[in-house]
């Protein structure tokens, strides 16, 4: 088993930027893909941006250029550097991880994912 735990979301004002940290523990050896994905209310959950088995970041164009995803294999964390944060970014954020490896086009989709964090709030005012 894989567990992940997300944390640095808050309230900011538009325009401004925050970093969000995702730490797993557990058989992370088993894991060739992880990314952020959000939900916000009302809506489906989506991709935000991922990592595969290359180092390849893969960005969803609503976040192209703004967000940066990173990871840092010794600490087993996954990042997610937001900048020029909007109204519409706010969201529930949950980092994903899958076991496999992803070699589709794009993001993969939310159900190939094994495991889930618990999310980390992130609101953007106007």
């Amino acid at each position: 088993q894989v567990q992940l735990v997300e944390s640095g979301g808050g309230s900011v004002e538009a325009g401004g930027s925050l970093r969000l940290t995702c730490k797993a523990s557990g058989n992370t050896d088993r894991v060739n893909y992880r990314g952020w994905f959000r939900q916000a209310p009302g809506k489906e959950r989506e991709a935000v941006a991922g990592i595969d088995h290359h180092e390849s970041p893969i960005y969803a164009n609503s976040v192209k250029d703004r967000f940066t995803i990173s990871r840092d294999a010794v600490q087993r964390t996954l990042y997610l550097e937001m900048n020029s944060l909007r109204p519409d970014d706010s969201a529930m954020y949950y980092c994903g991880a899958m076991k496999r490896r992803w070699h589709g086009y794009g993001l993969p989709p939310i159900d190939t994912m094994d495991y889930w964090g618990e999310g980390t709030l992130v609101t953007i005012s106007s």
